[in-house]
C-alpha cells in the first residue's frame, strides 16, 4: 500500500491526514470528504464568527428564549457538563467570555475588574439545560466549544475515513489525533510529543495504534509577561490561566476523551492533576516546567 498524505489548515491550526491505500482516488475521495467535516465543524461552532450558528446561539443569551439544539450540538452540551462537574467548575463551557478576554497575541493581562465583569456572565449553574432546550439567561453569555470540538472533529474525520473505504491511518489536528486504524504491516503509528519549551524539538514519541492522542500545553498559544507564562488554558472559578504542568498527553479510545482528560489535567494543576491521570486509569505523559517527564505512558524520550 501507499502512504497518501494531505495537508490543509482548519480551527486556527495545521492539520494534516495520513492515509494507506492501494488506490490513490479511494485516499483522495476519503481524504476530502474528512476535510469537509472538519470544515463544517469549524464554521459551526467557532466563535470567532459572528454568522454562525454559535453565533445565533450567544446572541439569545439574555432573552429568556429557549432554543433547540440539534442532536449533535446537544451532545457536545451534555459532554462539556459532565466536564463542568469533574473538574469541580474548573472547565465550563459558558466561559465564552473570558476566552474572548484573554487575548494572549495582545501581550496585556486584563485587569481584575474585566475579569469579574467576565465572570459575572459566565457560570454553568446560571444556564437552563433541559435537553434539548438551551437558555442562557445572562445577556452577554457566550458559549465556547474550543475545549472539545477540534478532538472531537479529528474523530469524526477518523470515521468518515472508514467509511470511505480506509483503514490504515491518522488524522492531525494540530496535535490532536485520532487513528483511523494501524499501519497497514500492524504497527503503530508514532506521534511526537514537542518539547514545551523548544516547540521545534520532539521531547518524546508515543505509539498510537487506535483510539485518540491529545496533548494539551501552556507553550503553543501563550503570552510571557514579567517572565510569567500565561496560556489559553483559563480556570473558569477564577477567570486566570493555570499555572500547571507544560504538557500533558493522554491516550484513549477517542481523541475527544483524550483531550478532556489532558485539559482538566491541566486545570487541576501540577499534582492534583497527576492524581486524577492516575485515578482516571487512561494512560498519560505529562512534562514538567522544568522538562521532567512523568506519566504511565512508555514513550522513547530523546
Amino acid at each position: 500500500m501507499d502512504l497518501h498524505r494531505y495537508a490543509f489548515s482548519s480551527m486556527g491550526c495545521p492539520c494534516a491526514i495520513q492515509l494507506e491505500a492501494d488506490d490513490e482516488s479511494v485516499a483522495r475521495t476519503a481524504a476530502a470528504r474528512a476535510q469537509a467535516e472538519v470544515a463544517r465543524l469549524d464554521e459551526k461552532y467557532s466563535h470567532y464568527r459572528s454568522d454562525n450558528w454559535l453565533a445565533r446561539l450567544c446572541a439569545s443569551a439574555g432573552s429568556g428564549r429557549r432554543v433547540e439544539l440539534d442532536e449533535e450540538a446537544a451532545n457536545l452540551v451534555d459532554f462539556a457538563a459532565a466536564l463542568h462537574a469533574q473538574s469541580a467548575g474548573r472547565f465550563d463551557v459558558t466561559a465564552g467570555a473570558l476566552t474572548k478576554l484573554w487575548d494572549l497575541q495582545s501581550g496585556r493581562i486584563p485587569a481584575q475588574a474585566q475579569i469579574d465583569a467576565a465572570l459575572a456572565r459566565s457560570g454553568w449553574h446560571r444556564v437552563e439545560w433541559q435537553r434539548p432546550y438551551l437558555c442562557l439567561p445572562v445577556a452577554g453569555m457566550c458559549i465556547d466549544f474550543g475545549g472539545v470540538v477540534k478532538e472531537y472533529a479529528a474523530d469524526r474525520a477518523a470515521q468518515i475515513c472508514r467509511k470511505n473505504g480506509i483503514a490504515h491511518g491518522i488524522v492531525d489536528l494540530g496535535g490532536d489525533l485520532a487513528a483511523i486504524g494501524a499501519h497497514a504491516d500492524g504497527s503503530a503509528w508514532l506521534a511526537g510529543i514537542k518539547s514545551p519549551r523548544n516547540p521545534a524539538d520532539v521531547h518524546a514519541s508515543i505509539e498510537l495504534d487506535r483510539g485518540g492522542l491529545a496533548t494539551s500545553g501552556d507553550y503553543e498559544r501563550v503570552m510571557i509577561v514579567d517572565g510569567r507564562r500565561y496560556s489559553h488554558i483559563v480556570d473558569a472559578r477564577t477567570g486566570w490561566p493555570m499555572q500547571s504542568f507544560a504538557s500533558v498527553s493522554v491516550l484513549a479510545d477517542s481523541c475527544l476523551v483524550a483531550g478532556a482528560a489532558s485539559t482538566l489535567a491541566m486545570l487541576f494543576g501540577v499534582e492534583r492533576g497527576a492524581d486524577y491521570l492516575r485515578e482516571l486509569g487512561l494512560p498519560w505523559l505529562a512534562i514538567d516546567a522544568d522538562g521532567r517527564t512523568r506519566g504511565s505512558i512508555e514513550a522513547a524520550t530523546t
